[in-house]
């Protein structure tokens, strides 16, 4: 059987140029989501990489500041130790928890990647409280800011990581929402990775400034 004579027709010119027009615009949509795509993602490691810098010039104030306590306490009178490992341990188990929110996210499991992130808020935010009542303990004994050029390093250092590790959450709680609004599109868990990209290296920093600060502050 022949083929139907329509199929063999040539399209008028009119109709040529509207496919032709219609197969160049989305050719033109598709580079620039390609674009977006890729500005984004340079985007997001620009970010990261300058907040690494951020930190390392705060790690070097506190190196350079850390004998400087004008009379004041320094760090061996200060800090409690059994509570900062409270608090290392609860930022630590929350990066192990991120993780597994992010291969429940990649498995499409909604039970295993909402139940890891709501465990990963759930110590994060234990992380945060901790850290503020010990702020709070400190300025109450009056050994706040303003007291020497040690404690002014401290808490610039502390806190900035502490005001991240709060942004991270806001972040977490919206990448929960975004989930159960849109579901797992590619768009949402390219979010997550960077996310968890996010949340690690504050794990990371972490680890070196309780390296630095408070296992410094236990040599004699």
């Amino acid at each position: 059987m022949s083929a139907h004579p329509a199929a063999t027709l040539p399209l008028p010119g009119a109709a040529r140029g509207t496919v032709h027009a219609h197969a160049a615009a989305l050719t033109e949509e598709g580079a620039h989501a390609e674009a977006k795509r890729i500005v984004v993602g340079y985007g997001f490691w620009i970010f990261l990489i300058s907040d690494i810098i951020l930190f390392s010039a705060f790690f070097a104030t506190y190196a350079v500041l850390t004998n400087s306590t004008a009379g004041g306490p320094a760090g061996r009178d200060l800090f409690n130790m059994s509570t900062v490992a409270v608090e290392t341990a609860c930022l630590l188990t929350s990066s192990l928890f991120c993780g597994l929110a992010g291969i429940g996210a990649q498995a499409r499991n909604s039970r295993m990647f909402h139940g890891a992130m709501a465990v990963t808020f759930v110590l994060g935010a234990a992380f945060l409280a901790i850290e503020v009542h010990e702020f709070a303990n400190m300025i109450a004994s009056g050994a706040g800011p303003r007291r020497s050029a040690f404690l002014s390093a401290f808490f610039a250092l502390i806190g900035c990581h502490g005001l991240h590790v709060g942004a991270g959450l806001l972040w977490l709680l919206t990448m929960m929402a975004q989930v159960v609004a849109k579901g797992y599109r590619d768009d949402i868990l390219r979010r997550l990775l960077c996310f968890a990209l996010f949340w690690h290296t504050l794990d990371i920093i972490w680890v070196g400034l309780f390296s630095l600060v408070y296992l410094v502050s236990l040599a004699p």
